[in-house]
């Protein structure tokens, strides 16, 4: 047996007194020999450092354990205690230098006491990125202040944060929890960037490439992902994780008060494009707009200042946004007709100005005028338009076909979206007419009697909203390069066509004998909609909003043939159509309501519009 004296250490000798010896012995038999080595009696080899298996049991093959005593045993426990507490000893007075540095009160470790080997350790709390509720704020009176002064800036809120607390945390990205790789946000962000962002008027600005955008603003990451994989067959499996995490991204943002200009392109994107998310990131987008003060941007923007265009520019797209929503869900915008937008003619002569600016501000224009037409008619559809208003509606009528008529030949070809701008312009027009003048039908009577419109003029606003309508429907059918743009589109436009299949839909079956229409050609041309979606359909991803309303327009086709209410049979899809639609059967109830879709629209393709025969000619917009 193996045995190596040394001298007991003053820990052991303090533990030995402790069980009631007097006399610890100067020296103690430490166990080194292997138990197979003791076992044949022959001397053992242990490594360098004293840990098996010694050189006997490797060759062999054998197990190697040495059995300690009991002595040994307490005596390395003591020894391994007394180290650690030497360790936390150390750190309790690195802590305590940086704790006077950063002179943060309260803040002193508690030092372990002689059990502290049996407190259980209280859990650490998990970062948090907003404001803390145990923040101090003053308030102070604002000497430069000027009496022609905002009110509130008076009063300016002063906060008195940690250093550590002033600093800006470090956010967390869906690259860096492993959510993604860096390969697979890498394709998204190709995706997104040289495809769906040009349909979207560039909204990314300046950044070329994804470092800049994950350095910047981690919402901004994630919406572009989540958009991307919606729209993206080889990646499109990626779609939920980047959404799940884009709603907590989101939920975070509410109470941040650290924002940036990339945070609201972020929302505005999401707005867009997330039909779920739509209404709720419009909201917070222009609210976080005007806490950094977009809207300030258009006077310094109009001098010349970089830095205040790229503000204005984003201002612009707030807007658009928030009123796409506004006029959609029927809901009252909450960004209005400030400076920055009565200056948006100006804003395109500033030196940075490009082409893509250009279709900004067409947007910006017949937005501005689908507000007035909402704060003037309001959202009841039961109620009639009153004679007295009739005026206000035609006065709007020839502000939409002013706007056209501005920019009907003002773009060409784009190198990444083709002919989109163009068509753009006429489809607008088309679908703001088709907003305007549905208000005709907001309490008209569901009967055969051909008197259901108060007036010939009345009547005949009926007539244009059909020929719009007819005309959306058949520029969607006809033309190949707008259904190539469908799986990429913003939302707006996905609702344009289920606002078109309904109306038509609605009044061919409802209102056949109040109106001038080929009825048979409108149920025939909402047919070869339907069919156009089934095919275009078919290879989106199942959340794209443009599948679910394939499923709900065709049930509503189905549903008003089976009442006998036409008799033009409904066309079947397809079984590969089918399948993916079913799993939404729940989600389209909203198609089968008129009301639901009072609204207007936002940017979209137009081809040359075909006549489309009616039996009498109703006023002709074009």
């Amino acid at each position: 047996m193996e045995e190596s004296l040394v001298p007991s250490p003053p820990d052991v000798s303090a533990l030995r007194e402790s069980f009631g010896d007097r006399k610890p012995p100067e020296i103690t038999r430490k166990i080194t020999a292997c138990v197979a080595c003791r076992k044949q009696k022959i001397k053992c080899h242990m490594q360098p450092d004293g840990r098996p298996p010694c050189t006997r049991c490797r060759k062999r093959g054998l197990p190697c354990t040495v059995n300690r005593s009991l002595q040994m045993l307490l005596e390395d426990d003591v020894t391994w205690k007394h180290g650690v507490a030497e360790k936390i000893r150390r750190l309790e007075g690195i802590t305590e230098q940086l704790t006077s540095r950063l002179q943060t009160p309260g803040a002193q470790p508690t030092g372990p006491s002689g059990d502290c080997w049996g407190t259980q350790a209280e859990p650490s709390e998990t970062p948090q990125y907003g404001p803390k509720a145990s923040e101090e704020h003053t308030w102070e009176l604002d000497p430069k202040c000027e009496p022609a002064s905002i009110p509130a800036s008076c009063i300016s809120e002063m906060s008195n944060p940690s250093p550590r607390e002033a600093r800006t945390p470090v956010r967390p990205t869906l690259i860096s929890r492993g959510i993604l790789s860096p390969q697979e946000a890498e394709g998204l962000f190709q995706r997104y960037h040289e495809r769906l962002d040009h349909l979207l008027y560039r909204i990314l600005g300046d950044h070329q490439c994804l470092d800049t955008v994950v350095s910047s603003s981690p919402l901004l990451t994630a919406v572009i992902c989540t958009v991307a994989a919606l729209h993206s067959q080889s990646l499109g499996h990626l779609f939920e994780r980047c959404y799940n995490e884009l709603k907590q991204l989101v939920a975070t943002t509410t109470f941040s008060r650290e924002h940036n200009v990339d945070d609201v392109r972020g929302l505005c994107i999401g707005a867009f494009w997330l039909h779920e998310l739509s209404w709720g990131l419009a909201g917070t987008a222009v609210r976080i707009a005007l806490e950094i003060k977009l809207n300030h941007g258009i006077y310094q923007a109009l001098k010349g200042d970089r830095f205040a265009y790229v503000q204005t520019r984003l201002y612009y797209l707030v807007y658009v946004c928030d009123h796409h929503c506004s006029v959609l869900y029927g809901r009252p915008p909450m960004s209005r007709d400030c400076d920055s937008i009565k200056a948006a003619m100006q804003f395109l002569e500033t030196d940075h100005a490009t082409e893509d600016d250009v279709r900004l501000v067409t947007q910006v224009k017949i937005w501005s005028i689908s507000a007035a037409v909402f704060d003037a008619f309001g959202v009841d559809v039961d109620t009639p338009v009153p004679p007295g208003k009739l005026a206000q509606l035609r006065r709007f009528s020839i502000a939409l076909d002013t706007w056209y008529a501005d920019w009907s030949d003002r773009f060409g070809p784009n190198e990444k979206v083709g002919n989109y701008p163009a068509k753009g312009v006429g489809l607008h027009f088309h679908f703001a007419k088709l907003y305007l003048c549905s208000h005709a039908f907001r309490g008209a009577q569901a009967c055969p009697d051909p008197k259901s419109f108060p007036s010939l003029e009345m009547e005949e606003i009926a007539n244009t909203a059909v020929l719009c309508a007819a005309s959306i429907l058949g520029v969607i059918t006809s033309d190949t390069e707008l259904q190539s743009l469908l799986n990429g589109l913003p939302l707006c436009f996905d609702t344009m066509i289920a606002f078109a299949v309904v109306f038509l839909l609605k009044v061919a079956t409802k209102y056949a004998d109040a109106v001038t229409l080929d009825r048979n050609k409108i149920l025939s041309l909402v047919d070869r909609t339907i069919v156009m979606l089934q095919e275009t359909t078919s290879e989106m991803h199942r959340q794209h909003l443009l599948v679910k309303i394939g499923c709900g327009v065709h049930k509503l086709r189905s549903k008003f043939s089976d009442e006998g209410r036409d008799t033009t049979p409904a066309i079947q899809p397809s079984p590969q159509a089918v399948a993916p639609l079913e799993m939404f059967h729940a989600d389209v109830g909203w198609v089968e309501d008129m009301s639901d879709f009072d609204m207007f629209n936002l940017q979209t393709p137009f081809p040359e519009i075909d006549p489309w025969p009616l039996d009498a000619e109703p006023h002709n917009p074009f």
